[in-house]
């Protein structure tokens, strides 16, 4: 039997830049979702059984189901009325900064076919959080919930990165449903250093402040390195629960290149950027292991980070995830895992023990 993604569609993806399959891929989805005709097909080729309810309440936000799509492939949002044709629940967009940048020069992303790999170093480009604001503010109404994943501009100092995370919080928060803090990234220089415990307060505290002056304050999350050693999450975790953050996604992309299968000298002219995918699936879920052993039910953890298959994500919700992103697992097994991973959810026991309101 033929899989039309990966025996059609994906090789002639694969054939392009790695970059121009990206936006040839949004842009294909995009159209899809604005011709009625092709919105039927688009339903049609990802059936989701209905057996079972899998909406799930998060920091207060009803989500259709826990299935999310990460940050950084709807950099602008412009493909939110797209995504639930997919099936997805949820979806963040960014990451937004204040102003427009267009990021690292090119090329800068890259596919390790045989390890089932991207790595990137894209550099936060996006248009900006007006534009993306603007964008936002005339989105249908479809039901999915919508994050924002924020964070600053390449020339801003880190003393003063403070000012660019509330920048975006204040104008995005009539638009979205929650923030993701983006301290993570390996493609801003000097961004992972805010991680430390000093900065990292000086950046959520400003930021938190900002929230609670709304009428009813948003979720906010903080997306975290698989980079980081088992004393930094314990800081982490500790600092979340002092300013009331939301919860973590665990984990961004990976700056280390172990046990990799590709030649050294593919690994070589790739060069820098953070590691996605299979190869980080052991620590993504290691570091979601250890934060589920250090919080308590006040905290929610979103799993992302080498999330492959219905397995994958299952293995997640298992070790305390409350909630899955994909990204690279989209790339290699095409927007089907969407679909693939809802309907083991229906089937599943292990679901089922969390199919409750967290």
């Amino acid at each position: 039997m033929i899989n039309w993604y990966k025996d059609l569609v994906k090789p002639l993806l694969f054939s392009l830049d790695a970059e121009q399959a990206h936006y040839l891929s949004a842009d294909l989805l995009r159209f899809g979702a604005k011709t009625p005709v092709l919105k039927d097909i688009l339903k049609g080729l990802f059936p989701i059984q209905k057996e079972k309810d899998l909406s799930v309440e998060l920091a207060g936000l009803k989500f259709l189901n826990p299935i999310g799509l990460a940050a950084g492939f709807d950099k602008n949002a412009e493909l939110i009325d797209a995504l639930p044709l997919l099936g997805f629940g949820f979806a963040e967009i960014g990451t937004v900064t204040p102003r427009p940048q267009t990021g690292n020069p090119k090329p800068r992303l890259f596919r390790l076919p045989e390890d089932e790999a991207i790595v990137n170093r894209m550099g936060f480009n996006n248009d900006g959080m007006e534009v993306i604001a603007k964008r936002l503010s005339k989105r249908s109404q479809s039901g999915i919930i919508i994050g924002g994943n924020i964070g600053k501009n390449k020339d801003t100092p880190n003393e003063k990165a403070f000012e660019d995370y509330v920048a975006c919080f204040k104008c995005l928060h009539e638009f979205v449903d929650y923030f993701t803090i983006n301290l993570s990234s390996p493609n801003t220089p000097g961004l992972r250093q805010l991680l430390e415990k000093k900065s990292l307060f000086g950046i959520l505290e400003p930021v938190q402040n900002e929230n609670q002056k709304l009428t009813k304050a948003k979720p906010t999350f903080l997306k975290i390195s698989p980079d980081m050693e088992d004393s930094q999450l314990e800081d982490v975790v500790h600092i979340c629960k002092t300013l009331q953050i939301s919860g973590i996604v665990a984990t961004n992309t990976s700056i280390t290149r172990q046990n990799l299968s590709s030649s050294n000298l593919e690994i070589e002219y790739i060069g820098a950027g953070g590691l996605s995918g299979k190869p980080i699936k052991e620590r993504s879920s290691e570091v979601l292991k250890k934060l589920k052993t250090l919080i308590d039910s006040d905290l929610f953890l979103m799993a992302s980070g080498g999330i492959m298959d219905a397995n994958d994500a299952e293995e997640r919700f298992q070790s305390g995830a409350n909630a899955v992103q994909l990204y690279s697992g989209l790339v290699y097994e095409g927007p089907g895992l969407v679909s693939e991973i809802l309907n083991q959810m229906a089937q599943s026991k292990i679901y089922s023990k969390l199919d409750v309101e967290i």
